[in-house]
């Protein structure tokens, strides 16, 4: 059994805490819970879905590290999620064209049963800006398929469209890095020394 678990299938997330911790140190669960959107300010409810899928990991797997994030785009108010549609990719993308939105994604850290703090959780904030985007660069993105597993309808890591952006560039990607690693550094490695300590001392 790995020591952390990040509940997420997203390989870009992956790929990020693998960057940081290295692969063979945790595993990938999806969460199975139901994803509710809370009538409440924008914050509260991307964290309180971020909450729900890694408690619903860490009940299942009470022993290990859970790390769960959710990650949404918010224009003029608006929530951009997924699209369901090409066509919904499509309208998203020359609406964020020459114009700022922000990318927000929770973070919870859940740490296995008796250690404490128990919990760490946060939302970061990114401003983007898109240039003006034309039409073709737009349709040749849309028909590649990529747009419909994302939030907002694009992935940075894939596309040049920003000309200016204000926080973390991990953050777009799906997790702010600058924060788990602080989090990792401050509270993984306590975990691990005690069980340094324990296996000397049996």
């Amino acid at each position: 059994m790995k020591p952390f678990v990040l509940a997420s299938q997203s390989p870009r997330r992956k790929q990020l805490l693998g960057q940081l911790m290295g692969q063979e140190t945790f595993e990938c669960i999806p969460s199975c819970a139901n994803e509710v959107w809370i009538d409440a300010d924008v914050d509260t409810a991307v964290l309180h879905i971020a909450k729900t899928k890694a408690k619903e990991i860490a009940d299942r797997h009470s022993k290990q590290w859970v790390l769960g994030a959710d990650t949404i785009v918010v224009d003029q108010q608006r929530i951009l999620g997924k699209p369901k549609s090409l066509e919904e990719a499509r309208q998203t993308l020359h609406k964020l064209s020459d114009h700022w939105h922000e990318v927000k994604t929770a973070v919870v850290l859940i740490a296995p049963e008796g250690v404490q703090p128990q919990m760490q959780e946060a939302v970061v904030t990114t401003k983007v800006h898109f240039r003006n985007l034309s039409d073709d660069e737009i349709e040749r993105y849309v028909a590649s398929g990529s747009p419909l597993d994302k939030a907002g309808s694009y992935g940075i890591q894939e596309v040049d469209f920003v000309d200016q952006i204000e926080g973390s560039f991990t953050n777009v990607i799906g997790l702010p890095m600058g924060l788990v690693e602080n989090w990792v550094n401050a509270y993984f490695p306590i975990v691990q020394r005690a069980k340094m300590i324990e296996k000397n001392q049996e």
